[in-house]
């Protein structure tokens, strides 16, 4: 019998909890909150197909061939043209969705025992992806407008246990919701400058803003300090699995050698498809469609736990864009242990304790309101109050 020796840190890798959860939404008659999924609405389908058929007929061969590691050089010039600071194409890397660009960073950056320091909470899938390079992760103290100075800098660390950098998605954060404010961003900015401490900007969601555009990125503030990172997969679809890199300079050239080490390429195919979709600004007139169909029915989440949650001890906040709403149970009250409540009565959630790199709050839970229907929000918000009612008695 052959006998297979795990490396040490496969034992770091563990199942998303997310996606253990999307198995329970399955089960037929399920409404799920769950999944940080784009409504499959917001698809541009014909644009696509269009696309599709213009990039076989004038560039088949090369769009199904090798090709360089760096990405499309149309797709990176796009990007370089529409992020709001100086950015040169040669500092863009195209990636394997923005998952890979956090893969990419934490083999490049971070060393086993390297302090990583994070949000509170913050994106599962970063921890994740850093989990397996054994960092020292520390959370730092956040509120409703981002990560606390003061604590970031008495966590910052100093020589050999000085942070490798800080993970922070200043714009309607995933777990959260929460959008740091422009203060806070100058604040931080200006902090980690003189701390000498790097930043990893993950901005996945920043276009999906319901009245008002976010404040700039933090890497327009500090370039040379930041490593940014984005996603079409919002915007446009999630299985074309295409995301960048931002990359200083210097970071760039060993980044890119981790992206050839694990992919050679982002699939030329889907990176020349995009290119052809982007022509002539169709993230203009896509993107408004977008922010005004989750704008709705982030209203009806926001109205249906105002209806059912009376009374009950429950709070959540009020995003001003993104796929995600943020609720704390009544104390004494866990979201592990309302889970499978909630599931009896056919609405699934994320429990929030996974999102947590240090002393996890369990009353706090994910909802995610971009892919129930209005009237599916109310039923669900409706069978949540229930299944809270019930634990509570």
């Amino acid at each position: 019998m052959t006998n297979w020796t795990l490396a040490a840190r496969a034992a770091k890798m563990n199942p998303s909890v997310i996606r253990e959860i999307l198995k329970v939404t399955e089960k037929p008659g399920i409404i799920s909150l769950a999944g940080g999924l784009p409504s499959p609405k917001t698809f541009p389908i014909e644009s696509f197909a269009a696309a599709a058929a213009s990039v076989l007929a004038n560039e088949g061969a090369s769009a199904l061939q090798y090709a360089a590691s760096e990405g499309h050089a149309p797709l990176r010039e796009a990007i370089a043209g529409f992020l709001p600071w100086d950015v040169h194409p040669d500092q863009v890397l195209i990636t394997t969705g923005s998952q890979q660009a956090l893969d990419l960073a934490a083999k490049v950056l971070i060393d086993a025992g390297s302090r990583v320091l994070v949000e509170t909470p913050t994106y599962l899938g970063a921890l994740q992806a850093f989990a397996p390079m054994e960092p020292q992760v520390v959370s730092v103290a956040s509120d409703d407008e981002g990560v606390l100075i003061d604590d970031l800098a008495a966590k910052a660390g100093s020589g050999a246990d000085k942070a490798r950098f800080l993970y922070v998605l200043p714009n309607f954060q995933n777990p959260t919701g929460r959008t740091m404010s422009e203060a806070r961003r100058e604040a931080l900015s200006a902090r980690a400058a003189e701390l000498g401490l790097p930043l990893i900007e993950d901005n996945p969601y920043g276009d999906l803003w319901f009245d008002k555009a976010p404040p700039k990125p933090l890497a327009a503030r500090n370039p040379e300090g930041c490593l940014y990172m984005g996603s079409f997969s919002k915007v446009l679809a999630p299985g074309l699995r295409l995301g960048y890199l931002v990359a200083p300079r210097q970071m760039y050239p060993k980044l890119l050698q981790a992206k050839q080490a694990a992919d050679l390429h982002t699939p030329s195919f889907n990176q020349r498809l995009v290119a052809e979709v982007l022509k002539n600004g169709f993230l203009d007139r896509h993107v408004p469609t977008i922010r005004q169909l989750y704008k709705r029915q982030c209203q009806a989440m926001v109205a249906a736990l105002e209806k059912e949650m009376q009374g009950l001890g429950v709070t959540w906040n009020r995003p001003d864009g993104g796929m995600f709403l943020w609720l704390r149970l009544p104390e004494g009250m866990s979201a592990l242990e309302l889970l499978p409540r909630a599931v009896e009565r056919n609405v699934a959630f994320v429990p929030g304790a996974a999102f947590y790199a240090q002393q996890a709050d369990e009353r706090t839970l994910r909802l995610s309101f971009v892919t129930a229907s209005e009237e599916q929000i109310q039923t669900a918000v409706a069978a949540l109050a229930a299944a809270i009612r019930e634990t509570a008695a």
